[in-house]
């Protein structure tokens, strides 16, 4: 007679600086995260107590400091290979009847509890993590660039970033104008602004991997009182630039068990074609094509056409919508990864893709999703 083993421990995956492992123990499955910073493991505790209240969340059994850092113990999803997250819904060539339903829920239940909660917050009362703290001093936008300088791309376009304002860029047939240091300077001193913003409480940090499939919120330590720009700018940035090819890419083992993502990131992945510089008439040309898979579309285009604008028509109506989320998907675009560390050509088209948002025609429903019509209602 055979019998269940009392505990049964699941490979360790590494997210960032956290681990996650899945243990049973008596046949009660369990997700065990490991995070090193005690503050962090606090934040995380308090966010899931406030979501709880208005999302579906696994039930957190358990936590414990431990020698170096402090483990949490949640209910663990269903799940498995290219199974149990949003993502899994992504990797495929086609967007699926699953995916839309996914995404009919996923927005009804955001816009609801964005408009129950939504209040003008002063930035002091803000989760601060993704924007304002990157952008304070010693954040990431000090760590990553000051005092550095480093082409735009090595062998392509070996002009330091530093004397980008010297040149015009003409990227895919029209005219911008790109400042480094004056960037940098503008995403500092506007996150240092003290005007009240609207806020809601949401989870803060919406990724693919963060949404669970069937619908689920994971990860809780950037989850309170968000900024709704800034919530909207990082699951439009993820789902249309991070998730399907930077994070892949320069994080694989985030996806060991859902390798599916890697037969997808070519479709995600843009393609530069001409990049040069005329120095006689001070210009670079950079011609690049964005790729975005029809799923990634799909809910790129589902999550602006049913969230976005029914709740930007009640916050703020009238407003341009490009002004409000500009330096939100800047600090994305600067904050997650270190330009300089990246291939040269990611790093091309990244600096484009900066140029472009902070231009006055930056427009979100040409640079987020090329489609030529809203996603149909189902």
């Amino acid at each position: 007679m055979s019998t269940q083993p009392r505990l049964r421990v699941g490979p360790v995956r590494r997210f960032t600086r956290n681990l996650l492992c899945s243990v049973d123990v008596f046949g009660r499955p369990l997700l065990v995260k490991y995070t090193r910073d005690p503050a962090e493991a606090s934040e995380e505790i308090r966010g899931h107590a406030r979501l709880a209240r208005h999302y579906r969340v696994p039930a957190l059994h358990g936590h414990l400091r431990v020698p170096g850092g402090h483990l949490l113990a949640y209910e663990r999803l269903p799940d498995g290979r290219d199974q149990g997250l949003l993502l899994d819904l992504l990797n495929t060539d086609e967007p699926s009847d699953d995916l839309y339903d996914y995404l009919d829920q996923l927005t009804t239940a955001y816009r609801n509890v964005i408009l129950e909660t939504a209040l003008p917050t002063a930035p002091t009362h803000l989760v601060r993590k993704l924007y304002w703290a990157r952008a304070a001093p010693g954040g990431r936008l000090d760590t990553y660039y000051a005092g550095t300088d480093f082409p735009v791309a090595d062998g392509l376009i070996d002009i330091p970033v530093a004397r980008l304002c010297t040149y015009t860029l003409h990227i895919n047939g029209q005219r911008h104008h790109l400042d480094w240091g004056a960037t940098l300077r503008w995403l500092r001193a506007h996150f240092t602004r003290t005007d009240p913003e609207w806020a809601a409480l949401t989870q803060g940090d919406p990724t693919d991997v963060n949404l669970a499939h069937p619908l689920a919120w994971l990860d809780y330590d950037t989850a309170g009182m968000n900024s709704v720009p800034g919530e909207f700018a990082n699951f439009l940035w993820y789902t249309s630039a991070l998730g399907g090819w930077l994070v892949p890419t320069y994080n694989p083992a985030a996806f060991a068990d859902h390798p599916a993502t890697f037969d997808h990131v070519p479709a995600n992945t843009p393609s530069v074609q001409h990049a040069g510089v005329d120095r006689s008439t001070s210009t670079i040309h950079i011609d690049y094509t964005p790729r975005l898979s029809a799923p990634r579309r799909a809910a790129v285009a589902a999550y602006w056409y049913r969230l976005v604008q029914p709740v930007a028509g009640r916050l703020w109506s009238g407003a341009n919508l490009a002004n409000l989320l500009r330096p939100y998907v800047a600090m994305r675009i600067l904050g997650v990864y270190n330009l300089a560390d990246l291939a040269p050509q990611d790093r091309l088209v990244l600096l484009a893709r900066l140029a472009e948002a902070m231009s006055p025609t930056f427009d979100p429903t040409t640079y987020f999703f090329p489609l030529e019509s809203p996603c149909p209602a189902r």
